[in-house]
Order: C-alpha cells, then structure tokens, then sequence
C-alpha cells in the first residue's frame, strides 16, 4: 500500500492524500474535528473502481480542487489502466465540492498531463510528457481559462525526466521530482528551483540526505499554505538491523517503511537553507 500526494484546504482541517493499493489509485480524506483527525474514508468524487483519481491539489483560497483523473474525455469511450491521463477540476459548493469537470483545452492534450499546482493568482503548474520524457509546463489563467503553456527553462527541466511539481504560493519556489540525474542520492530525488525577478529560476539543487535516501524513490512535494510544514513521500525501506518474523511480514502490507512509499514530514525551514545567497 502507498501513501502519497498530501493537499490540505487553507485552514488545514482537511486532508486529502492519494492511495495506491492492489492495482487501486484514488484519494483519501479526512477531517479534524476537535484536534483529532476524523477516519480516512475514500473521497466521494474518487469511489469509482473503473477510474484513477490521484494527485490531489487544492488552490491557496481553498477554492478549487485539481486531480489527475484517468476518467474518458467527453466524447471518448472508458479505457481501461492510464490510457487517459488529464487534468480534472471541481469548485467549492457550500454541501462540498462540485462535480468533477475536465479542464480540456490547452491544459490537457494526447500526451500525459498530471500532477496540477497552484498560485495564490491562480497560476498553474503542471507535468506533461510520454514515453518516459517529463516536462514542467506553467500556464497563466485568462479571462476565458488558461493561457497557452509554456514549458520552464533549463533552470527546472535541465534533462529528460522531471516530474510532480509543488509551487510556492507566492511562486517563489519549485519543488519536483528528478530521475537519471547523476547527482541522485536515490532512484527519484526531490530538487528544489529558486525563482527570480527575471523569472529565471537557479537550480536544480539536490534537496539532500534529509529529504532523499539511498534506493529511495521520491513521489510527491507538498508544503502547507502557512508555509511552515514540508510533506513528501518516499519508498524508504525497513531500517538495518531488523529481525524477520512471520508477524512482521504479514504486517508490513500495513505498516510504514515497507518500501511502498510513506508520508514524512519535515520543518519547512529546510527550503530556505537551501536558497542560494
């Protein structure tokens, strides 16, 4: 079972997070009430079993939620597995949110769009690619949707293969997902792209021992709108030194660390140590 893909509303009272289990991919939700989180239940928009619901994102004014939705475009027929890989977006209705909607056109092409993130001014930022290629895009909202996406320069997409990008909501910083880099400390490492006035951006900095493992994979940024707590997932395995029994095994199907991939989370004062000066 792997967790991942944290997005939390502003006031942080409800989670959202992505889970992957048995050939399964969709969201889960909880709720604090009280000071205690609420059970995490499967979030009503992603209960369908014949689609992949993953990689929630929540605007900065709690205002719409964003997903990658493997549901058939209007006019297509249900494909099965991740023949579809799109945008897809909900508004905040005062019973919940509002029924999921594809954002289409020029978010969403025949290539694979995923991993959606937001600007307080509604900017967003987004994963395109196929065929093992990945590619960070920035659009611009419009007054009729979103502009035309531009793909960031070789500041953020300096090789072939970099995905699943959190933006600050002040789009001061940029933090994704890296393969093949010979400066991995494990398969996918988190990096971290600085913005500046020009709109260039330096990087990409490896994030480091803290955040990346030896053989671990990196899956999915996410830092909370107040800015102070930083959550990744990471494929860390069991620790050194430890003991198999037949009750360890039959657990770790439940268990953190068994190398599918955990939710961790860090002091998000870790993003500016790392800021060049």
């Amino acid at each position: 079972m792997q967790n991942r893909d944290v997005a939390m509303t502003p006031d942080g009272n409800e989670m959202y997070f992505g889970l992957a289990s048995g050939g399964i991919f969709t969201i889960i939700r909880s709720e604090r009430m009280g000071g205690r989180w609420s059970r995490p239940e499967v979030a009503p928009f992603a209960a369908d079993p014949d689609s992949n619901d993953f990689e929630p994102c929540i605007s900065p004014d709690g205002e719409l939620f964003l997903c990658l939705s493997t549901r058939p475009p209007a006019g297509q027929e249900r494909r099965g597995g991740w023949a579809y890989q799109n945008i897809w977006a909900m508004d905040r209705r005062e019973s919940g949110w509002s029924e999921p909607y594809d954002l289409g056109a020029p978010i969403n092409t025949d290539n694979a769009e995923f991993f959606p993130s937001l600007t307080s001014d509604g900017t967003l930022y987004f994963t395109r690619g196929s065929r093992g290629e990945y590619y960070i895009y920035r659009s611009r909202p419009t007054d009729k949707g979103y502009a035309e996406p531009e793909r960031l320069g070789p500041g953020v997409n300096a090789g072939t293969s970099q995905y699943n990008a959190f933006i600050a909501s002040d789009e001061s910083y940029l933090i994704y997902l890296v393969t093949g880099n010979e400066r991995n400390i494990g398969v996918a490492d988190y990096y971290i792209s600085f913005r500046n006035e020009d709109d260039t951006w330096t990087g990409p900095i490896n994030m480091g021992e803290r955040i990346n493992r030896p053989g671990a994979r990196g899956a999915s940024p996410y830092v909370t709108r107040d800015g102070r707590y930083f959550f990744f997932s990471s494929t860390r395995p069991l620790g050194e030194g430890v003991t198999l029994t037949y009750e360890l095994i039959r657990n770790l199907y439940y268990e953190p660390q068994n190398g599918a991939g955990d939710i961790y989370w860090i002091d998000a004062s870790v993003i500016e140590e790392l800021r060049p000066e």
